[in-house]
């Protein structure tokens, strides 16, 4: 029983310290929108202007992949701003210019579940894509790579494996650490924080594993 209860003690310092952290901690927010304005401009709209440096091979649509990644580094750049908007007390009343609904409140679960989805898709698939790959480097396992003309596979798995990967996966801590400075912000109870948290932690395993399980088995072709 005794060390039970050191267990429960010890796990509530640790949420205690979690939460004094990303409740005092705006930084994760502004180091994130750096982040995807870096990514999406030196990645994705350099390879959208036909940079080679990062590819490791030829597509065989090569107009439809610099569209994509045009997008796609539009998409990140709006996602990287969002992150400020949740420092900001925007995020919480809508501001007084704004016609009709100027002074209203914002339901926190209309920022924060958007957000948590992000976060837990951009954590999965970092971690689903470093595992797989790290497999594919160690010929445990082979991946399908449709869409390519020519490509150097092991190229290719590095890549991922030592840069677009680890990007996700740290841009996921960014936008999860700036969702619990706003859930704070937005008076989330602790309990109510703190049970969420577990929750979503074992969610974020759940799809990552889905992901990886994804990946291994080629779920596409069925």
């Amino acid at each position: 029983m005794n060390d039970l209860n050191i267990e429960v003690a010890t796990t509530k310092t640790k949420f205690s310290s979690f939460e004094r952290f990303t409740k005092t901690s705006v930084w994760p927010a502004y180091v994130g929108c750096i982040w995807a304005f870096v990514y999406a401009v030196f990645a994705r709209f350099y390879q959208a202007a036909g940079g080679q440096i990062g590819l490791a091979g030829e597509f065989k649509d090569p107009s439809g992949f610099y569209t994509a990644s045009y997008i796609s580094g539009v998409i990140i750049m709006i996602c990287g701003t969002i992150l400020i908007t949740l420092v900001k007390p925007w995020s919480r009343v809508v501001p007084e210019w704004v016609p009709i609904m100027g002074g209203r409140k914002i339901h926190r679960l209309i920022i924060l579940i958007p957000t948590l989805i992000c976060t837990a898709f951009l954590i999965a698939h970092g971690v689903s894509g470093m595992i797989t790959k790290a497999f594919l480097l160690a010929g445990i396992i082979t991946i399908k790579f449709p869409g390519w003309h020519v490509l150097d596979v092991q190229s290719l798995a590095l890549w991922d494996l030592f840069i677009y990967e680890p990007w996700f996966i740290i841009m996921g801590i960014l936008a999860g650490l700036t969702a619990a400075h706003y859930a704070q912000s937005a008076s989330v109870s602790h309990s109510t924080s703190r049970r969420g948290t577990i929750l979503y932690m074992i969610s974020v395993l759940l799809l990552t594993t889905l992901f990886v399980l994804a990946i291994i088995f080629d779920f596409g072709k069925i």
